[in-house]
């Protein structure tokens, strides 16, 4: 039986939870797996090698990028699952800036935090199979990337953006209709377009879909009154760091 483990960085756990709430699902995955190390879930810590290995969270400590080597080496296919995981997350917004800075007026005593100066994503540090993407991830979504791993397939996951989910559920464009910014036309679809759907523009949870055209985007924002700083805090949320210069195109 293929072993199954489940991995912990720096994270809010959103990810982990997902897999849990598959709920009747996760019943057909734990009967096709052994689910040796999942500490969201169980205390056992079954040894490995691991057939699968899903690591949540993005790599911010010397712990951390000591651990995720551990990881890859004890794991035949290492997946990514989530913003944190693929993009370094939210948290990568220190890159911006200086993370001692910020640390001291976080902390007490600050001298005592042990942190790496930026948060990055596992791909940084060592080879990844593959990625799946969101904040948090779709459930649909990964028991598609488990049962294709199980089967020796590639995972079949969508590459377009999250407009053609709104054309699916025949919603209004926002960006159109009410003058909301939204990054539908550059994210990478996932959530069903959630946010549109209650008149909400589209936060970019699932980060960049297949070449972006952050360009026309940006001038339709600009041309909408938004300014520089404006368009930038746009994209600096969950994948600040996949988004990149995009605010600048």
């Amino acid at each position: 039986m293929n072993k199954l483990a489940v991995w912990k960085f720096a994270s809010c756990d959103g990810c982990q939870l997902t897999l849990l709430d598959c709920e009747d699902e996760l019943l057909s995955v734990a009967a096709n797996v052994d689910l040796a190390y999942f500490l969201e879930a169980s205390s056992a810590r079954g040894a490995g090698p691991y057939d699968l290995s899903l690591v949540e969270g993005s790599i911010t400590t010397p712990d951390d990028l000591e651990r995720i080597k551990h990881v890859r080496r004890v794991s035949r296919h290492l997946v990514t699952i989530g913003a944190c995981a693929t993009s370094g997350g939210v948290q990568a917004l220190r890159n911006l800036a200086g993370v001692r800075e910020f640390a001291s007026v976080v902390y007490a005593r600050p001298d005592y935090i042990q942190t790496l100066d930026r948060s990055t994503p596992i791909s940084a540090h060592v080879p990844v199979d593959f990625e799946l993407r969101g904040c948090p991830i779709d459930k649909r979504q990964l028991l598609e990337v488990i049962g294709a791993f199980l089967a020796g397939r590639r995972p079949v996951v969508p590459a377009h953006s999250v407009c053609v989910e709104c054309k699916a559920r025949g919603n209004p464009c926002v960006l159109v209709a009410h003058g909301t910014p939204c990054l539908g036309p550059v994210t990478q679809a996932g959530c069903g377009a959630l946010c549109p759907a209650f008149n909400r523009g589209c936060f970019g949870c699932f980060g960049p879909m297949e070449s972006p055209n952050a360009a026309a985007l940006n001038a339709r924002l600009r041309a909408a009154g938004m300014d520089d700083d404006e368009l930038a805090r746009v994209y600096r949320t969950f994948n600040v760091t996949s988004f990149g210069g995009s605010s600048d195109a």
